[in-house]
C-alpha cells in the first residue's frame, strides 16, 4: 500500500518537477511510512511513499524493468500475484523479489493494457514508458483505491490524494461549484469530479494514457464485463449456496495474504461476522478484531460484537467513542479530509484502534449490503418504478398539488417529492436514492448555479445495466456510486491516515462477476435482506446473528451535535463563517441549523453535519497555490 505521485511535462525542468513531487510525497507520508522513492527523467518524475505489505525488505518503488523502458509506481495489492508470477516465469520472466509490485510491472511489460483483465485486487498505478514517452495509469474496477489527476496542455500531475496535488504548488486549486453541489447532494463529490476546478478523478474501472500532450481516458471494466463473464448459472438454490460458500472462502484466502499482521473489523452485523468467521475457519494465528462502541445504548453494538468475538475466539479490542472525544479531535479529523464528506468518522477511529492494536492490514465487511440487497430500496425502488408510468399520466394540476404537500412534509416526504418530480425510470430513481438534500432545500443553501442535474453516472449506468434485472440495477448503482464515492473513498483516506491497509473481500472482481450471472431469485429473498449470505455461512455464525435486524453503523451524532459538538457547529454556522467563501446562502444555512436545534426529525442530523463539513472545508481550502515554470 502506498501513496503515489507524478509530474509529466517537458516544459518544466527536472529539478522543479522533482521538488514538486517530493512535496506531494511528503504530504502523503502517512500512506507510506516504511519507504520513499523518486524517479526522474527529462520528461517524467514519479514518486511514492510505501507501506510494506508483501516482501517488506524488497519492493522499493519506483520500480523499473531491467532494460529501463518501464517504470512503475503502484498503490494497492494484487491478490493473485503469485499465480501471475508463475505464468510469467514459465514465459521466461525472471524475478528478484517476492512482492506484487514486480509482478505487476512484468505483467504490463508483457501484456500492456490487457494485463488489467488478469489482475485480482485493489489498485491505482502509473507506468512511464521511456521508449514511447507515454504514461499509462489505471484504477481498479470498483474504485477501492483512488487516483486523481490534473491535465492542462502539455502537463499532467497525478496523486493518491487531492491534498498531495495541492502540495505540488503547480495546480491552481479553486473550489468547484459543481463539486460542492455534488458533495451536498450525495454526501461526497461524485467521480470524475473533485471539489477543485481542473482536478479530476479516474472513475472505477478506468484507465488513461498521456502522450505528447494528448490525454485519453476510457473504461476497461463495466458491468457488461460482469454480464459477459464466463460463469455458469447455478441450477438450484442448494448449488448456489454451496458455490457461494466456496467463493466466499476463496476471497477470504486471497484477501488475507500478507507478510505483516492481518486483523478484521467486527461489529454485531452479518457482514463483519461472516468475514471473521471465514477468516477463523482458514486457520493461522489467533485473529485480532476491532470495533467501536458508544455509551448511548440505542446505538452501540458492543455487546453483540464482544459476543461474536467470544464465539469466534478472537482477541477483541473495543474503543468506546464519546462525543467529548470527537469534539476534542474534530479539527484533526477535518484536516485529514481531502474532499468534504458526510461520513468517515467511524472509519477514522476504527482504523486508529486497529493500527494501535498491532495490525497493518484489516479486513472489512464493506460491500455486503450492495451485493446482497441489504438496503430497503432494493425492494422499494423497483416497486416505485412500476408506479411511475401511472404517476406521469395523472393530470398536471393533481400532480403539482400532491408534490406541494409532500414538500411541506418531513425529509422522507421531501425525498419522495424529488423522486416523483424528476424520475422517469428505475435508473433515475436509483440515481436519486442517495440524495442528501431535496432540490428545494439545496437551492436554499447555495448561491450560484444550483439547477437540478442528474447523477454523473446516469449515462454510463443506463447503458451498462440495460440488460440487468431491477435487483441488479439497484446493486450496480450502489456499487458504482455510494460505495465507491463515499464508503470506499472515506475508508481509504481514514485507514491510510493511520498507515493501515483496509481490504474488502466482498468487493472482489471474481466474486462479483460470478454473482452477477446467478439468478436473482437465488441472490435475493423478498423481505429477507441478505438471506443468501446468511445461508451460506449459517453454520459458522453465533446464534441469532443471521436473523439480527440490520442497524447500520450510526454514531449518536444527533445527541452529540446538541451537546459536545455544539460549540464547533455554532462557530461553523456563524455569519462570518458561512459568508466567508461566498458559496453559501447565509440565511438558508443558518435557518437549517436553527431548525435542527429546535426540530425533531431524526434524519436531519446527517444533512446538517454534511453542511457543516462543507462550510468548514471550503473555508479551509479556498486559497490558490501556484508556482511559475
Amino acid at each position: 500500500m502506498c501513496g503515489i505521485a507524478g509530474f509529466i511535462c517537458s516544459q518544466y525542468s527536472p529539478e522543479l518537477r522533482q521538488s514538486a513531487v517530493e512535496r506531494m510525497c511528503e504530504a502523503m507520508r502517512h500512506r507510506g511510512p516504511d519507504d520513499a522513492g523518486l524517479f526522474t527523467s527529462e520528461t517524467a518524475t514519479l514518486g511514492m511513499r510505501r507501506l510494506a505489505i508483501f516482501d517488506p525488505a524488497n519492493g522499493h518503488q519506483p520500480m523499473s524493468t531491467e532494460n529501463g523502458r518501464y517504470t512503475l509506481v503502484f498503490n494497492g495489492a494484487i491478490y493473485n500475484f503469485r499465480e501471475l508470477r508463475g505464468e510469467l516465469s514459465t514465459a521466461g520472466t525472471t524475478f528478484k523479489t517476492h512482492c506484487d509490485t514486480e509482478v505487476l510491472l512484468a505483467a504490463y511489460a508483457r501484456w500492456g493494457e490487457q494485463c488489467l483483465n488478469r489482475l485480482r485486487g485493489m489498485f491505482a498505478f502509473a507506468i512511464w514508458d521511456a521508449q514511447e514517452q507515454k504514461l499509462f495509469f489505471a484504477r481498479d474496477p470498483f474504485g477501492i483505491k483512488p487516483l486523481y489527476y490534473a491535465h492542462s496542455n502539455n502537463t499532467l500531475l497525478f496523486a493518491s490524494e487531492l491534498n498531495a496535488i495541492i502540495a505540488s504548488g503547480v495546480v491552481e486549486t479553486q473550489i468547484d461549484q459543481a463539486g460542492l453541489n455534488a458533495a451536498l447532494s450525495y454526501l461526497a463529490v461524485t467521480a470524475p469530479r473533485t471539489i477543485y476546478k481542473g482536478v479530476r478523478s479516474l472513475r472505477p474501472g478506468e484507465c488513461a494514457t498521456f502522450q505528447n500532450g494528448r490525454f485519453n481516458v476510457h473504461s476497461y471494466w463495466t458491468f457488461h464485463n460482469a454480464i459477459n463473464a464466463d460463469h455458469a448459472t447455478c441450477t438450484s438454490p442448494r448449488k448456489f449456496r454451496n458455490e457461494l460458500r466456496s467463493r466466499l472462502e476463496d476471497t477470504i484466502r486471497a484477501h488475507s495474504l500478507a507478510d505483516v499482521p492481518v486483523g478484521a473489523f467486527l461489529s454485531g452485523g452479518l457482514d463483519s461476522n461472516a468475514i471473521v468467521a471465514l477468516m477463523q475457519r482458514s486457520g493461522g494465528a489467533r485473529l485480532k478484531t476491532f470495533s467501536i462502541g458508544f455509551n448511548e445504548a440505542a446505538f452501540t453494538e458492543t455487546a453483540e460484537a464482544e459476543a461474536a468475538a467470544k464465539h469466534f475466539g478472537t482477541e477483541h479490542h473495543t474503543f468506546v467513542l464519546t462525543g467529548e472525544r470527537l469534539a476534542a479531535d474534530i479539527e484533526t479529523i477535518l484536516s485529514s479530509y481531502d474532499q468534504p464528506t458526510g461520513d468517515a468518522i467511524n472509519s477514522y477511529y476504527v482504523s486508529q484502534v486497529a493500527r494501535a492494536g498491532g495490525v497493518t492490514v484489516a479486513l472489512s465487511g464493506l460491500g455486503g449490503d450492495e451485493l446482497f440487497g441489504g438496503y430497503p430500496w432494493f425492494e422499494t425502488t423497483p416497486k416505485l418504478a412500476r408506479w411511475l408510468p401511472l404517476w406521469r399520466h395523472l393530470p398536471s394540476p393533481l400532480r403539482d398539488n400532491l408534490l406541494a404537500r409532500l414538500k411541506r412534509g418531513d425529509s422522507r416526504s421531501q425525498k419522495l417529492a424529488d423522486f416523483l418530480r424528476h424520475a422517469r425510470n428505475i435508473h433515475e430513481l436509483a440515481g436519486l436514492q442517495r440524495r442528501n438534500f431535496s432540490e428545494p432545500a439545496r437551492r436554499e443553501l447555495l448561491n450560484g448555479d444550483v439547477n437540478y442535474k442528474p447523477h454523473d453516472e446516469l449515462t454510463f449506468l443506463s447503458a451498462e445495466l440495460i440488460e440487468a434485472k431491477p435487483f441488479e440495477i439497484v446493486s450496480g448503482w450502489e456499487l458504482r456510486t455510494y460505495m465507491a464515492d463515499v464508503l470506499l473513498r472515506d475508508s481509504d483516506v481514514m485507514s491510510m491516515r493511520h498507515s493501515l491497509e483496509m481490504r474488502t473481500p466482498f468487493v472482489d472482481r471474481p466474486l462479483i462477476e460470478w454473482l452477477w450471472n446467478q439468478r436473482v431469485s437465488y441472490k435475493n429473498t423478498p423481505n429477507h435482506p441478505k438471506a443468501a449470505l446468511a445461508c451460506a455461512v449459517r453454520d459458522l455464525l453465533p446464534r441469532g446473528a443471521e436473523n439480527r435486524p440490520k442497524r447500520g453503523f450510526t454514531l449518536p451524532m444527533a445527541q452529540w451535535m446538541h451537546g459536545p459538538l455544539r460549540p464547533f457547529l455554532e462557530e461553523t454556522f456563524s455569519l462570518p463563517s458561512v459568508a466567508k467563501s461566498g458559496f453559501f446562502n447565509v440565511s438558508g444555512v443558518q435557518a437549517r441549523w436553527q431548525n435542527f436545534i429546535t426540530g425533531s426529525d431524526p434524519r436531519e442530523w446527517s444533512r446538517v453535519w454534511t453542511l457543516a463539513v462543507a462550510v468548514n472545508f471550503v473555508n479551509r481550502h479556498s486559497k490558490t497555490h501556484t508556482v511559475s515554470a
